[in-house]
Parts: C-alpha cells; sequence; structure tokens
C-alpha cells in the first residue's frame, strides 16, 4: 500500500471538512456533540488551517484513495523546556484502513517532517486512541516519551521528541 500526506489547498478544504465529519460522527460516542440542525456536527477550528501560520493540515491518501487527516498545531508552550511544541489536534483513519498500519505510517511520516517536541493527547474515556498512540509513539521513539496530566485536558498526554530532532538522551532535557 502506498501511503501519501500532503496539505490540501484552499480549494480542496471542502474534501477535508467532508471527512471532519466522519471523523466527528466516530468521535460522537466520546464526547456528547450534537449534530446542527442541517444534520451538520461542524469544525469551528477549520479554516485556522488556512490562515493561522502555525497550523497544518493534511490529508492521507492510500493508493491513490482518500484514507484520512490530520491536523497538526505548533504552540507557545508554558514552560522552560522548549519554545514550543507540535500537537496532533486531530487524527482521523478511515475504518477500512485501520488495523492496516496506515495510521501508524501515517503518524511517523508527520513526526519525521515536523521534527520537534511533540504532545499527543486522548480523552480520557477513548480507549481505543489511548492503546494506538501509545503503542505508536512507543514504537517510533523506542519507549522514550513520557506520559503527563493537565488540569485542563480530561485524559493522558504522551509528550516525546522526534527521533529525527535530537539524540535520545538530550530527551530528558525537554521533557
Amino acid at each position: 500500500m502506498k501511503l501519501e500526506i500532503f496539505q490540501p489547498t484552499i480549494e480542496q478544504k471542502h474534501v477535508l471538512q467532508n471527512l471532519m465529519e466522519l471523523y466527528q460522527y466516530d468521535f460522537s460516542e466520546f464526547e456528547s456533540e450534537d449534530v446542527d440542525e442541517n444534520g451538520l456536527f461542524g469544525y469551528k477550528y477549520l479554516d485556522y488551517y488556512w490562515t493561522i501560520p502555525t497550523h497544518f493540515p493534511f490529508l492521507i491518501k492510500v493508493d491513490g484513495n482518500l484514507a484520512g487527516f490530520a491536523l497538526v498545531r505548533e504552540i507557545a508552550s508554558e514552560d522552560s523546556s522548549c519554545s514550543s511544541y507540535l500537537k496532533i489536534c486531530e487524527f482521523f483513519i478511515m475504518k477500512k484502513y485501520r488495523k492496516e498500519g496506515i495510521g501508524k505510517q501515517a503518524a511517523f511520516q508527520l513526526f519525521d517532517l515536523f521534527q520537534g517536541v511533540w504532545e499527543v493527547a486522548e480523552l480520557e474515556t477513548n480507549l481505543p486512541a489511548q492503546k494506538f498512540w501509545r503503542k505508536t509513539i512507543s514504537e517510533y521513539t523506542n519507549n522514550e516519551y513520557v506520559e503527563i496530566k493537565r488540569d485542563h485536558w480530561p485524559g493522558p498526554i504522551q509528550r516525546f521528541v522526534s527521533a529525527k530532532y535530537l539524540p535520545l538522551q538530550s530527551l530528558t532535557l525537554l521533557l
């Protein structure tokens, strides 16, 4: 299977918007969001990914077919360990491609593309996501990551450094 990750143009925003509806439907078992009067969930932050330079949208294709998306942000750090970190804000792989290793491959490509400190957060109730991200990040980092909690987030957060960014012995300096 050939995996391709690319940034969609503004003209392709509707494609990501459509996939976002599938993602939010899947995610609705973990959050209590309702659809609007048009039967849509909507995503109020989507436009930011084409207007704010620290927001990065990606579409994911497998063998030329749409398979998912990722939304990545660079966020100013609140602590002195680093000036900013990268965060996967949303990540979606269509059910057809799950259990095929596509999510892991896509995550690895994103981690390699954006080198630096990363955080990936899951809701406490989203056990499948926790299992996926712990396994994926552990494999990517050779188990060199930490799991933290924050007062403003209801679930675990994995924090690590992209392997191509610094030698692994530098990890403890940033975490």
